[in-house]
């Protein structure tokens, strides 16, 4: 499959993360008394290359697509819902339209293949392949050229997009059934490790989702290369998602991943540019089955773990402000220097006693 990879290089810049982590370590605070919030603010400043980062107009993609695999019964929902959450998220009833209000996220939602057809509105992008993906229990998901066009929107998308951090979001019942398959085949793992309740299916409704997957693997067994099996197991918000990830990460943006989905699409992005890995932070850790077992296979460890299983970006939108707060340490803490405090070791010498 022929596909524009946007060039990602490795962020090798062993003197500004020396300058950094000096800047860290000389704030008015004990060692590392900040604990992980110091390690993100490094990780924030050696993406967007800079001492005191800032985060500017953060912006927030919701993509959209339907799957044709959810008339296999994988979902405890039916396919309309996606359309009408669509609906909801342009309306600013969802979770991630309150969540990105309060925090001033920029909130986009990308029509990549619903089956629907919506009517013009603002904040609403459509960049629809096809009514949703074909049935993967039938043949592929998505033709080589669907997923080059689904690969091509998404990061045509981010180049007109402003601002310097992109947070993932996603809507698509049936789009954590692509994510488990995605996840078993890119990491050589069983899908009953990968595969998990979704929308809220019962014990034995996970099973028969266990079962399906498993047969839609075996139909597909030579898909082994990461678009091979992105073709094959859909969706083409998946794939949108990986076309932004790849270009938000050659841009030096910072990327946002949100659950199980979102972290699904960068599996397949690191997979083509390891390097993406560099530009990503993890929001969360979410409560689906599997999310868990892929972050530690990315050696990704998220902010928040709060046993969240919503998707559309919500637990991005929540990490958020750990973010801005990361940069605005970096920015205006002032240092022992600058404020005139004594450093712990000046303490005790003058005291003559151990602190």
């Amino acid at each position: 499959m022929s596909f524009s990879l946007p060039t990602v290089d490795a962020l090798h810049q062993p003197e500004l993360a020396k300058r950094l982590q000096h800047k860290l370590d000389n704030l008015t605070k004990p060692l590392g008394s900040l604990g992980r919030i110091e390690a993100l603010g490094l990780r924030l400043g050696l993406i967007l290359g800079n001492e005191s980062p800032e985060l500017l107009a953060p912006q927030m993609v919701v993509f959209a697509g339907d799957h044709g695999l959810a008339a296999r019964g994988v979902s405890a929902y039916p396919s309309d819902v996606t359309w009408q959450m669509v609906q909801n998220f342009l309306g600013g009833g969802a979770a991630v339209s309150v969540l990105a209000r309060q925090h001033g996220i920029g909130l986009t939602v990308v029509d990549c293949g619903v089956a629907h057809e919506f009517e013009p509105q603002p904040g609403l992008v459509i960049s629809k392949v096809a009514a949703g993906t074909a049935d993967s229990l039938a043949g592929p998901a998505m033709t080589a050229a669907q997923c080059k066009v689904a690969l091509t929107s998404g990061a045509e998308l981010v180049k007109e997009l402003p601002g310097n951090a992109l947070l993932l979001g996603e809507m698509g019942i049936g789009n954590t059934s692509a994510a488990s398959m995605l996840m078993s085949r890119l990491c050589s793992l069983d899908i009953a490790d990968c595969t998990g309740a979704g929308t809220g299916l019962d014990g034995d409704a996970v099973q028969r989702k266990i079962q399906i997957l498993g047969e839609v693997l075996a139909l597909h067994a030579e898909a082994r290369e990461p678009l091979d099996a992105l073709a094959a197991f859909g969706g083409f918000e998946i794939a949108s998602m990986v076309g932004a990830v790849l270009q938000a990460a050659s841009e030096r943006r910072v990327v946002v991943v949100d659950g199980f989905i979102a972290t699904a699409a960068v599996l397949v992005a690191s997979s083509l540019a390891p390097a993406v890995l560099q530009r990503c932070v993890f929001a969360h850790r979410s409560g689906e089955r599997g999310h868990a077992l892929l972050l530690s296979r990315l050696q990704a460890e998220p902010l928040l773990d709060l046993g969240m299983r919503l998707g559309e970006g919500s637990g991005g939108a929540l990490a958020w402000p750990l973010l801005q707060s990361a940069c605005a340490i970096l920015r205006e803490m002032a240092s022992f220097e600058g404020a005139g405090v004594s450093r712990q070791e000046e303490s005790v010498v003058a005291s003559g006693s151990v602190i």
